[in-house]
């Protein structure tokens, strides 16, 4: 069931056992794809047992923590149609990527598919997985699931050519909610984003993250991509509702400070969406407050 549609990119930063356990996996897959990690400057001896234990595996240094945008240095070395994205703790079910690059065969104008995430041990459903399926996003009717507003990139595979062409991740996101933006500009160069009941990616969450950390970038990216994107009353609102649902802490306040900071460049690079793809934010927005599932704004 070799399948050379899709190479899948992994980026890392000190998580040694758990991007070996998830190589093994992909490793064992059908489709047996090309894989591409970017390490992004571990000190833990990552990318020596990459280098020992699956030679096989293009391995990138950058000597530096690149973020998300570590998906964009391997992207550049993608020969595939398709990319597939999964993190350090996260792993393709067995036909998924067929699956996904079969529906991007048959749909030209779609740009990327979201598979369904299990949360392991337990093998339950992350909560998000409900809101993908009940997405208030109105799509055409030949797409073969319904139509996301926004993606999650360890569960996600895209066009290869659609993801360079609008820009990959902002390097200056780095991690917390860096997808919102990349995928308002694939929606803005006419793709359709879906979500793909069929699909299934395995998530085992490291106990090595800094969830506080993630969640101030992730607010700040929220403002930022908000801010870029959105037209000034929407942006507004969205700001104020912000403002009001944040936790009352530290993480928050820097949150808004550093996305304050920020003004002159995000000022600069304004690009308010099309029309058509700022009605379906809008559509999104009674979603996103009443959402128990948000990452890292709740």
């Amino acid at each position: 069931m070799t399948d050379p549609r899709t190479t899948v990119v992994v980026i890392t930063y000190n998580r040694r056992p758990e991007l070996l356990r998830t190589l093994g996996r992909l490793a064992g897959l059908p489709e047996r794809p090309r894989v591409i990690v970017t390490d992004n400057g571990s000190t833990d001896g990552t990318a020596e047992a990459v280098a020992r234990h699956h030679s096989d595996v293009r391995l990138l240094r950058p000597g530096r923590n690149l973020g998300a945008a570590g998906r964009n240095l391997a992207v550049r070395e993608v020969r595939t149609p398709y990319v597939a994205f999964c993190d350090d703790d996260s792993w393709w079910a067995p036909g998924s990527l067929s699956g996904a690059a079969d529906l991007l065969d048959r749909h030209p104008a779609l740009g990327s598919v979201t598979a369904r995430i299990v949360v392991e041990p337990g093998g339950t459903e992350d909560p998000v997985v409900r809101e993908l399926r009940h997405s208030p996003v109105p799509g055409p009717s030949w797409l073969p699931g319904p139509a996301l507003g926004s993606f999650l990139a360890a569960a996600t595979v895209l066009r290869t050519d659609a993801f360079r062409t609008a820009g990959g991740f902002n390097p200056r996101l780095w991690l917390g909610g860096e997808e919102e933006l990349l995928a308002a500009d694939l929606a803005a160069d006419g793709w359709w984003l879906t979500y793909a009941d069929h699909l299934t990616i395995h998530h085992r969450a490291s106990a090595v993250r800094d969830a506080t950390l993630r969640r101030r970038h992730g607010i700040r990216n929220t403002l930022w991509f908000t801010w870029l994107r959105r037209p000034a009353g929407p942006a507004l609102r969205r700001t104020l509702n912000l403002a009001r649902t944040v936790p009352r802490d530290t993480a928050s306040l820097l949150a808004f400070a550093e996305a304050a900071a920020a003004l002159p460049w995000v000022l600069r690079e304004r690009r308010v969406l099309p029309r058509e793809v700022e009605s379906r934010l809008r559509l999104l927005e009674p979603a996103q407050r009443t959402s128990t599932a948000r990452r890292y704004t709740g």
